[in-house]
């Protein structure tokens, strides 16, 4: 295991798609970190406080904290600490290949999480009105689109390997798990994507997807 110069915390809550991916990906590349719990259901929301407003305007999570830098955004995150911590990497050592990385991973972190968020489905059920099965239908429908696309790059792609990409897991296997997550937690059909569940299935096998999961955070619920 490789040792930081500093010691990395992680601000994230445990059910977040975005944090679940970084604690992935500090689980691959070996390094140890502080996780620091703020609750996005409790207290009206602990990312609105002042004290997280002020280390991320954005009022989200993850943050990831390395001495006196602050990074926010999950890809830049992993990214980051790819460059700073270059043992294991996340990403391939070929342009083609790291742009494929990059191009999965981003359909996923752009495409398909933001539209199941859980800032934009409280929005749907507060001040849009609409009940509980007129957001399932949303999370299904955008769920859905997203997936199949998702599957249908993947059958096509010559690059990929046990994982999204290759037999090593990278950034993209990252963000596939936690939305795999997400979508099995909506009771989203996943029978129709038998390259992603494989993948999924790969991945799921390895430590640091397992220590990962939400369901084995501190603040898991």
């Amino acid at each position: 295991m490789q040792e930081s110069a500093t010691q990395l915390v992680l601000h994230n809550y445990f059910r977040s798609s975005s944090a679940y991916r970084v604690r992935i990906a500090l689980g691959l590349k070996g390094l140890p970190y502080e996780y620091l719990s703020v609750h996005l259901n409790r207290n009206g929301g602990e990312q609105y406080q002042p004290a997280f407003r002020a280390r991320n305007p954005h009022q989200l999570v993850p943050v990831l904290s390395d001495g006196v830098l602050d990074i926010s955004q999950s890809l830049a995150i992993i990214e980051y600490l790819d460059e700073a911590y270059p043992a294991s990497p996340l990403l391939p050592s070929t342009p083609g290949e790291r742009a494929r990385v990059r191009q999965l991973a981003l359909s996923m972190a752009c495409d398909i999480h933001p539209l199941n968020n859980l800032r934009v489905l409280k929005y749907l059920t507060g001040p849009m009105g609409l009940d509980d099965a007129a957001k399932e239908a949303w999370i299904g429908h955008w769920h859905g689109i997203g997936l199949a696309a998702l599957e249908a790059d993947l059958v096509r792609d010559e690059l990929r390997g046990r994982y999204c990409v290759g037999d090593t897991p990278t950034m993209a296997d990252c963000c596939l798990v936690p939305q795999l997550f997400a979508a099995r937690r909506f009771s989203l059909d996943l029978a129709p994507f038998p390259t992603l569940l494989a993948i999924d299935a790969a991945c799921q096998q390895l430590l640091a997807f397992q220590l990962a999961h939400p369901g084995r955070q501190p603040d898991s619920e």
